[in-house]
């Protein structure tokens, strides 16, 4: 009789969620994927930001894993719509995740180390307050697949860096080190590597002392008067139908195409 066969072993969880000191930390856990933000580890994300809110965490770390030299490799290319869809639709997953962020009643405090890639940065940028250490970077990287970027993310971008530094982010997509992060303002801190998860930590532990209530006002406050960005109906149709324009084009399929194979892309501007 031959031995029974060994179960396969349950897959390592998306996303692991924890609390110490009443901080709740949520780590990206896809390590063989960059922590590429899929659909998957998105609303695993999204659920354990709930299950913190439910259980009145005053203060929330977001990490990835330990020992990653890619803190996310940003938005999984191969779930980005084609066929003339928007890519960046408000119903997207990593949108939901955003505003997930945005939402909660407490300060999130994102914590880098390595670097943060495309879709990520504006996930990184959604956050209250941000750490990183030494080999934290940060790229914005549409121009490389020939993705028109919406609206919403650029405004993120505008409410928190100069205009000059969000044009060469999405010219050039070349990464942002972290010495430039700091002096632009998209580090809160810049923190050595042996001293970031402590310094972390109780930055979140001395936040959870402060009145509850009176931080998610504020952080509401903040919320609506960043968004409140009026823009004439025809001004919105235009800029959607120039996005449209750039999604359905040529150069969008050889940005993706490339990606996948491994190339550099040949953009036409058609």
């Amino acid at each position: 009789m031959s031995a029974p066969a060994s179960p396969t072993p349950a897959p390592a969880p998306m996303v692991i969620a924890s609390v110490t000191n009443g901080v709740g930390t949520i780590s990206l856990n896809n390590v063989a994927r960059r922590n590429a933000l899929s659909a998957a580890l998105l609303d695993a994300f999204i659920d354990a930001l709930a299950d913190f809110k439910a259980k009145s965490v005053r203060a929330v770390i977001l990490r990835a894993a330990p020992g990653l030299k890619v803190w996310s490799a940003g938005h999984d290319i191969k779930e980005l719509p084609r066929g003339h869809e928007d890519p960046l639709g408000y119903g997207d997953p990593l949108e939901r995740a955003l505003r997930a962020i945005r939402s909660y009643p407490g300060p999130v405090i994102a914590m880098i180390q390595g670097s943060v890639w495309g879709g990520a940065f504006d996930l990184v940028l959604s956050c209250d307050i941000i750490i990183g250490d030494e080999t934290s970077e940060f790229a914005i990287t549409p121009a490389n697949l020939g993705l028109p970027y919406n609206t919403t993310g650029l405004l993120h971008c505008l409410n928190r860096l100069p205009l000059n530094l969000i044009k060469e982010m999405f010219f050039t997509a070349t990464p942002v080190k972290a010495d430039d992060a700091a002096r632009w303002g998209i580090l809160n801190h810049l923190v050595p590597s042996a001293q970031i998860e402590a310094y972390t930590q109780s930055l979140g532990e001395h936040i959870t002392t402060k009145a509850p209530l009176a931080i998610a006002v504020v952080k509401e406050q903040l919320r609506v008067l960043s968004d409140l960005q009026p823009v004439a109906a025809q001004v919105f149709e235009h800029i959607e139908d120039m996005r449209r324009q750039v999604y359905e084009s040529a150069d969008y399929e050889e940005g993706i195409n490339a990606f996948f194979e491994k190339r550099k892309p040949q953009f036409k501007g058609v």
